[in-house]
């Protein structure tokens, strides 16, 4: 059985305390994050890249003391560095000569998938987030694994009208410089004036597809706490995403662009 340490509170004026189930699941998923490094690394050299004796950390791995808030926050920067999601999603791009990469290998990985919520959550932990949205469909399976780590409903946005729903919020958008419109539609029931909406996608390149959902939450009148991806090819979405300048951002591998071949 665990035992914890005293709570120590991050102290980020950008950010509200944890509520004590977000506190308690974040320092469990440091302690996982631990046992994959130890696999890995010998106790001896995580201590060494920690700064943490070995004693301490074999009693975190083993499940004798949970860390507590500020101590786990500063081994997750540390062990995500050697065996996080930035590694791992390196190691399975590989693009072809049109600029494109076959992401099926991450977007049907469970486990891959599960790291990248524990990532979220370490990520937006404090911060106000109500409702995760996404469009899709490659984007589903990784919004539905943070909206379930966080705690909060899952909103998709479809690129067709669902038969029974009565109204719709909706943004039509040119895909790409292409010529070719799209629109996306949310039940407009989906999200109301008071949700903080984190925004998660598997990839963002050209922007388009984020920059419709954030759209799609202004018109609801909510707020953009957040957006989330996986990977970021480039840097043209930054600027067609129009984002609040408090809005928290956070990409797991940046890429630069491939010289042909746009897609988003």
């Amino acid at each position: 059985m665990f035992s914890v340490d005293v709570d120590n509170r991050l102290r980020d004026p950008g950010r509200t305390a944890m509520t004590h189930a977000e506190d308690l699941k974040f320092r469990l998923v440091t302690v996982e994050l631990l046992r994959t490094a130890k696999k890995r690394y010998t106790y001896r050299e995580l201590a060494s890249k920690t700064e943490l004796p070995v004693t301490v950390l074999s009693r975190y791995a083993k499940g004798h003391v949970l860390p507590n808030t500020e101590r786990a926050r500063q081994l997750w920067e540390t062990l995500s560095k050697l065996v996080g999601l930035e590694v791992e999603l390196k190691r399975r791009i590989k693009f072809n000569e049109e600029g494109y990469f076959d992401n099926t290998s991450i977007i049907g990985d469970i486990t891959l998938l599960r790291q990248a919520a524990h990532y979220a959550l370490a990520k937006f932990a404090g911060k106000r987030v109500t409702k995760v949205l996404t469009a899709a469909v490659d984007g589903v399976p990784l919004a539905t694994m943070i909206a379930e780590s966080l705690g909060v409903n899952l909103v998709i946005a479809k690129s067709r009208k669902e038969v029974g729903v009565p109204s719709f919020l909706e943004e039509t958008y040119v895909l790409n410089n292409s010529g070719v419109t799209m629109t996306l539609y949310v039940p407009k029931s989906a999200i109301k004036k008071k949700d903080s909406v984190l925004i998660v996608d598997d990839m963002i390149k050209s922007g388009d597809t984020q920059a419709a959902l954030v759209n799609i939450v202004n018109k609801a009148k909510a707020e953009v706490s957040g957006l989330f991806s996986l990977i970021a090819i480039g840097r043209q979405w930054r600027r067609k995403i129009r984002l609040p300048e408090d809005c928290q951002v956070e990409i797991v591998l940046e890429l630069d662009s491939p010289q042909s071949g746009e897609k988003d």
